[in-house]
């Protein structure tokens, strides 16, 4: 490359952010914010990482990935002598760690590992082609189950934990919202009548409600889905206006979690299947005429039946 003979000729920031996964702004920004960047210039003015630049980049992906902030990661990995077993500072073993769970093993556990470290990051490209590409490999209800929970889960805890990651979720989410809205919806649906997706009233989680419309899509279903926080008037009212083969009602906390209005609803002719879900619900309070269901499959599973019974 043009260098004294025996030094490193490095990689560019294009070549680094590819072996790392990482966007090449996020890369930049790295550098900028933290200092963490390429430490020799090829002939001009560009930079060169060598291969201890990049093995303080890996050892800053490691320890985001346990949960480390990435300024707190740049430091560790800029302070420590080479070749230190690293930890985030200020922790104990696993206390500010993301986890995964069993699942994180194996090659459905890199991927997992890839999605969260891309979180961490901040790094909406590489987010994007992984969510995108376990959507068209696995379906929506594997890759909900077997990718998104897991890191989603991850992310929950260290905020609990810590106050911390609001914007890798809120970022996350945002992802995961465009990736499920590229499902494309059935051109000659199962169903004539349309199945209503909403969430209780004041209720803001409505990411699972989204994958729910995506999973019916891919099951040929067609479904009209209302929203977050949906007053229990536009419930009726849509009811009214569509005269659905069912309505499905999301509560993800016990704030939004109140049945008494379900058995309020309109009934409609035919009538319609009323199917609740979300861990929210006060489930010793639901009308008997709800039917309950604990996971993503199972609601596709009795949602596409239900246009069958009508």
């Amino acid at each position: 490359m043009g260098g004294p003979p025996g030094q490193e000729a490095g990689l560019s920031v294009g070549a680094v952010a590819q072996r790392l996964g990482v966007a090449a702004a996020t890369l930049r920004t790295w550098d900028r914010r933290y200092g963490i960047g390429p430490s020799r210039r090829s002939t001009g003015t560009h930079r060169r990482y060598t291969s201890a630049d990049i093995t303080r980049l890996e050892v800053m992906q490691r320890l985001i990935l346990a949960g480390a902030p990435p300024g707190e990661a740049a430091r560790a990995a800029l302070d420590a002598p080479p070749g230190e077993p690293l930890k985030p500072r200020g922790h104990g073993a696993g206390g500010n760690r993301v986890p995964v769970g069993a699942a994180a093993q194996g090659p459905e556990g890199a991927e997992i590992r890839g999605l969260a470290r891309a979180a961490m990051a901040l790094d909406a490209p590489v987010m994007i082609d992984a969510v995108r590409t376990a959507l068209g490999r696995d379906g929506v209800v594997q890759a909900w189950n077997e990718l998104v929970v897991p890191v989603l889960d991850g992310i929950g805890r260290k905020h609990a934990a810590t106050g911390d990651c609001v914007d890798v979720e809120h970022l996350l989410s945002t992802v995961l919202l465009g990736c499920l809205a590229e499902v494309p919806s059935p051109p000659q649906p199962r169903n004539t009548r349309p199945i209503l997706l909403a969430c209780a009233p004041e209720e803001q989680h409505s990411l699972p409600v989204y994958a729910l419309k995506a999973a019916l899509a891919e099951a040929n279903v067609a479904a009209t889905l209302l929203g977050a926080r949906v007053p229990v008037r536009a419930l009726a009212a849509a009811i009214r206006r569509t005269g659905p083969n069912a309505v499905f009602v999301w509560s993800q906390i016990t704030e939004t979690g109140d049945p008494s209005w379900l058995s309020g609803l309109p009934a409609s002719r035919p009538p319609h299947h009323l199917v609740v879900g979300g861990p929210g619900w006060a489930d010793d309070r639901l009308p008997a005429s709800a039917t309950r269901v604990g996971s993503l499959a199972e609601a596709v599973a009795g949602l596409t039946s239900v246009y069958e019974r009508f």
